[in-house]
């Protein structure tokens, strides 16, 4: 499609020259222009990936993939269907939970958490606890045990096998009024799974103890139920729904976190609107620098045209121009985006070592890193849509080239 004499021609005109110089700063600023947006688009795509995946990693073996409430806030027959539910297709495992809300008490401090009473061997299935506990054991995970989680032990200063007291507000009712009910429970380990709220939130105590704690003989708060593929959802819990009495309704993890992930890919796609601005910038700095240089260039131009040279080829040459800048500022801009997004985590410990200032606070971002997620295939429509900026950017400075009208310009000159 283009000639060497074509590409030989556009790469004369890119050079720089002193008396062009002007010219070549604002062709400079298009390549960096278009890098730094191709960059940073890349860069911001795969932390919201990272964050998104996290999350859903964080979720997803911290609670059920399915869960079943009652509309009373207890679920007193869950053996006659749990049963049932183990045949359904997909289902990788069955967690009755006792969950509620108390105070934990140690040397005079005290934080809200949230307790959720769970069997010994439903722990175990619950790789994200047990593959991340950093203390302690759930060998003895039994009568007044407590796995909790590294900020909470950090907020209470507590270490396993220290007391750690409960209070429920659901107290004893008396003469005098209600009183709160409190036990003193042993710290067996402690656990980090790197997501803020988890960590500073939940503690897990066995089940029965907690039914005993929460006055809840025989009684449950809700089903939790685990999938080997929890992205197929339709089909378990249609088959689920249809095992269960009246009064128990089913729910799945993206309903119970539609909003989070709502907001996130909300978020994704402003920014994603506001940095392909600094590529249509960059775009117009094309335009920009391929109209000075049609102006520059015009006599060479009309001797081109008095040598046979046609229209087509005239606007090839700034085609190739124009895109080569965009192509290289496209090029440069994904590899600088794709290596600073792999080495994210390092560039974040250096900056941090070298300013004495957390940029990542997990209070805010639930995380203690920054994570990224490279999805190969928004790198190359990031790539893509850039290269079709650039090039559009050229066609009207070029076409604009291909109508110079060589008489006009040689009488003129």
């Amino acid at each position: 499609m283009f000639s060497k004499v074509e590409w030989l021609i556009a790469g004369r005109y890119i050079r720089t020259r002193k008396s062009e110089g002007f010219i070549s700063v604002v062709a400079w600023f298009s390549l960096l222009g278009i890098m730094l947006g191709v960059g940073t688009l890349i860069i911001v795509l795969s932390v919201q990936n990272g964050l998104r995946a996290e999350l859903v990693k964080s979720l997803l073996g911290f609670k059920g993939h399915i869960s079943i409430v009652s509309n009373d806030e207890s679920i007193s027959d869950y053996d006659k269907f749990i049963d049932s539910i183990r045949l359904v297709n997909n289902v990788a495992y069955i967690d009755p939970i006792i969950e509620g809300q108390l105070l934990a008490s140690y040397d005079s401090r005290s934080e809200g958490i949230l307790a959720r009473g769970i069997n010994k061997d439903n722990l175990e299935n619950r790789l994200i606890i047990t593959e991340n506990l950093i203390k302690g054991s759930i060998d003895n995970f039994s009568g007044d045990a407590l796995i909790i989680g590294s900020r909470l032990a950090s907020s209470l200063g507590v270490k396993v096998g220290d007391k750690l007291t409960l209070i429920s507000p659901q107290g004893l009712i008396t003469v005098f009024g209600s009183v709160p009910r409190t036990k003193a429970f042993t710290v067996k380990g402690i656990f980090e799974v790197g997501h803020y709220q988890f960590d500073r939130i939940f503690i897990f105590m066995p089940l029965k103890t907690a039914q005993n704690f929460f006055r809840m003989k025989d009684q449950i708060s809700k089903v939790e139920i685990f999938l080997q593929d929890p992205d197929e959802l339709i089909l378990p819990k249609r088959s689920i729904k249809s095992i269960l009495r009246s009064g128990l309704f089913v729910y799945d993890w993206q309903q119970e976190n539609s909003s989070i992930f709502s907001a996130m890919q909300v978020q994704k796609n402003v920014m994603f609107l506001i940095v392909m601005l600094i590529i249509l910038v960059a775009a117009f700095n094309i335009i920009s620098s391929l109209i000075m240089m049609v102006k520059d260039k015009e006599s060479a131009i009309a001797i081109l045209r008095t040598i046979g040279a046609s229209r087509g080829m005239i606007m090839r040459i700034f085609l190739i121009a124009g895109t080569s800048i965009g192509f290289a500022g496209t090029l440069l801009g994904a590899l600088a985006g794709v290596v600073i997004t792999y080495y994210l985590v390092d560039i974040q410990s250096f900056l941090e070592r070298l300013t004495g200032e957390s940029f990542f606070s997990a209070e805010v971002f639930f995380f203690s890193q920054l994570p990224s997620k490279i999805e190969f295939y928004e790198v190359l429509m990031v790539s893509g849509l850039s290269l079709m900026i650039s090039f559009l950017a050229t066609l009207y400075p070029s076409f604009k080239a291909a109508r110079t009208d060589p008489a006009e310009v040689l009488r003129n000159d």
